[in-house]
């Protein structure tokens, strides 16, 4: 299908189309299938991500480099699988990587400094200019709450109640059993409970029934 045809077919009903047949297109050789893929998918992506690494500037290069790898690897995209659960693992598994990564560069500088004596630091989130001084301080102490979270604990809340994905596809993502997902988000929530009391009833819907089996947390 020539690019033309395919802004004909799919201008103003682009959210008619699912994610799979815009794939399809995409490999058919239209650029502009991927790019409302694209469009679709860089906003939740960086939010998981900038959540994940507590970097702007990295989310944003990860975020770039997942559409590169779904773009670059469509071709082994399997149908029984949710176009949003793969390119999620994609984005998942980049930011673990930068995370390990990290977590290196900081044991081996750990007491380091530069030429003119200052100590590597990583950058924190950058604070949102929008919005009151009581809004943006509530927002500050969630985020650091979630940072301060284990990443496997941190990885599950994000996925659940910042992006909203259901437990089958956190389950996929993550690459581990649906009880240790539920498990997760369960310990989760009580640590971020503990932490900011009353503030964390605001990230996430009331379904406790579904998380309050705590299994092993694999």
């Amino acid at each position: 299908m020539s690019e033309l045809l395919f802004v004909e077919q799919f201008a103003g009903q682009s959210e008619m189309v699912t994610d799979e047949e815009l794939l399809a297109q995409s490999l058919d050789g239209s650029v502009n299938a991927f790019e409302v893929i694209v469009n679709r998918y860089k906003d939740r992506l960086f939010n998981f991500v900038v959540r994940f690494v507590g970097d702007q500037e990295t989310a944003e290069d990860i975020v770039q480099e997942t559409f590169l790898r779904a773009y670059r690897n469509r071709d082994t995209f399997q149908a029984v699988a949710k176009f949003s659960t793969w390119i999620y693992t994609i984005a998942g598994n980049l930011a673990k990587s930068e995370l390990r990564r990290r977590k290196r560069w900081r044991f081996l500088s750990l007491g380091s400094k530069d030429e003119h004596g200052n100590t590597f630091e990583l950058p924190d989130v950058a604070s949102n200019p929008d919005g009151d001084a009581e809004t943006l301080l509530a927002e500050a102490k969630i985020e650091d709450a979630i940072a301060r979270l284990p990443d496997h604990y941190r990885e599950a809340i994000i996925l659940r109640d910042v992006e909203g994905l259901d437990y089958d596809e956190i389950s996929t993502i993550v690459g581990v059993p649906l009880g240790t997902v539920k498990s997760r988000i369960n310990r989760g929530r009580l640590r971020l409970q503990e932490d900011l009391g009353d503030l964390a009833c605001a990230l996430w819907k009331q379904d406790e029934d579904e998380t309050a089996a705590v299994g092993s947390d694999l």
